[in-house]
């Protein structure tokens, strides 16, 4: 199985000198990845966790650590797609692997916060359908020119749209969700899935079996996808899997490979101690030193 980490991007961590020394700690250790995720904005009156009120961009932390970093692949887990147009984000990860020379890995999810869909103006009806056309449209932008797509919510005039991502036919394409709906489309769809920060990691085998299933049914090979999971790390104190020393999450690791999982990456901003603005960023690097070098790659 392999291992990733994700990059600071909530909280007072998320500066730029640390994730520059992130970065580039992950790839000289071995991680295979380097991951981000969305969130446009905390709601007045929220109870959503204080690890959401200050987050940074992820296409665009992607792009600041393709910068420093020349191996490790650069996922986003997850970008909401209803909040831009498959055009636009197409051209952006498009540019992204091309800077860094073919390393993205393209997460997608439907999202689910009311707010942030009015703030896009994005429709929160018909989520499901808009995002089955989507995946068609982003890859009919980075296949062959001239590109034409006429569908149901998005229009793309015949146009030449370059450059071309470098991987092909296309950058591999995620899709997070935990509903029966959005795991039967990852296995119809996607290249692969990605599991929730809030997961349960006791139980990641149902709903990979529930993608394989419907791979299988749409006659593709359930074993070419990828499954990964987001390790969400919250608490120095063994309270549960991925709690306590780096010796005692390690030893939590091989259930996931157990249970199918091709990769788990480590993240700590989900921890309120660590990704959110008030958090101690001194301390919060610390830690996660301590889960970077105690948690590298053995092999």
């Amino acid at each position: 199985m392999d291992i990733g980490f994700a990059l600071p991007v909530s909280g007072s961590w998320a500066t730029p000198d640390n994730v520059v020394e992130i970065a580039e700690t992950a790839e000289r250790l071995g991680y295979t990845t380097l991951w981000t995720y969305q969130r446009l904005l905390y709601p007045e009156g929220t109870k959503l966790s204080s690890v959401y009120e200050s987050v940074l961009d992820p296409v665009t932390v992607l792009g600041f650590a393709a910068a420093v970093t020349t191996r490790i692949r650069l996922g986003t887990a997850i970008v909401n797609l209803p909040f831009q147009s498959p055009a636009v984000l197409g051209k952006q990860f498009a540019t992204l692997d091309v800077l860094s020379k073919g390393r993205l890995e393209a997460g997608l999810g439907l999202g689910w916060a009311q707010e942030e869909f009015t703030a896009a103006d994005a429709e929160y009806t018909r989520r499901g359908a808009r995002g089955d056309e989507f995946i068609a449209a982003i890859r009919a932008v980075w296949g062959p020119d001239p590109v034409e797509f006429d569908g149901d919510f998005y229009t793309i005039p015949r146009s030449k749209i370059l450059p071309k991502p470098v991987q092909q036919p296309h950058p591999p394409i995620f899709l997070g969700g935990i509903a029966k709906p959005a795991l039967d489309r990852t296995g119809r769809l996607a290249d692969g899935w990605i599991s929730s920060s809030g997961a349960d990691l006791s139980t990641l085998a149902d709903p990979i079996e529930r993608v394989k299933s419907a791979a299988r049914a749409a006659g593709r090979d359930p074993d070419a996808l990828r499954f990964v999971c987001r390790g969400v790390i919250r608490d120095t104190n063994r309270n549960g899997p991925l709690t306590g020393t780096p010796e005692q999450i390690r030893a939590d690791l091989p259930d996931h490979a157990a249970q199918g999982m091709t990769e788990t990456f480590l993240d700590l901003n989900f921890d309120p101690t660590i990704g959110n603005p008030r958090a101690d960023p001194a301390e919060s690097m610390r830690r996660a030193r301590e889960i970077l070098e105690g948690l590298a790659p053995t092999g």
